[in-house]
């Protein structure tokens, strides 16, 4: 099983908008980029794609070839167009550097609505997510509450899951 981004970490943004990653998800980064070895910094793709309304969404090396192999085996059409203007066309890729952290250019700043201050890392699996963090709590956290409540007070959320592994 490959190493998964998990976790909620907050960071803070300088006025330069250099932004450290979390420990954790380097270590993720160094074991799915294919390039890296001890002394190199690890790559990462950066999507600001218009259907990320208020966050990025930030992938490892492997999951974004995965992703762009899957869209070059598409027909030609609407279809493959779209999905390679999302993950080919609105993403940026960057390299950690020594001190763990990366530069967000400042159209991605403006994107999140941050010239600098403070925002929080959320780990998917395969992805995270990095939101301003007064916007994370103010929707997706909300978002996320809301659903709890709206279940039985016994519903068990691994109940969603087909099957899990035994173990």
């Amino acid at each position: 099983m490959l190493p998964s981004f998990t976790g909620e970490y907050p960071q803070k943004v300088d006025g330069k908008g250099r932004m450290s990653i979390p420990a954790d998800f380097r270590g993720v980064l160094e074991s799915r980029d294919p390039k890296w070895t001890s002394g190199l910094a690890p790559r990462l793709v950066l999507q600001y794609a218009d259907t990320l309304k208020d966050h990025l969404r930030v992938y490892a090396i492997d999951e974004i070839e995965r992703i762009r192999a899957g869209i070059e085996r598409l027909p030609s059409g609407i279809n493959k167009r779209g999905l390679a203007h999302l993950y080919m066309a609105q993403t940026v890729t960057m390299e950690v550097d020594k001190d763990g952290r990366i530069v967000l250019p400042i159209r991605l700043r403006q994107k999140l609505g941050l010239e600098e201050g403070e925002v929080t890392f959320l780990g998917y699996g395969s992805y995270f997510e990095i939101w301003r963090t007064e916007t994370f709590s103010g929707t997706k956290a909300m978002e996320i509450g809301n659903w709890i409540e709206a279940m039985d007070p016994d519903f068990d959320p691994l109940s969603l899951i087909d099957a899990l592994p035994e173990g």
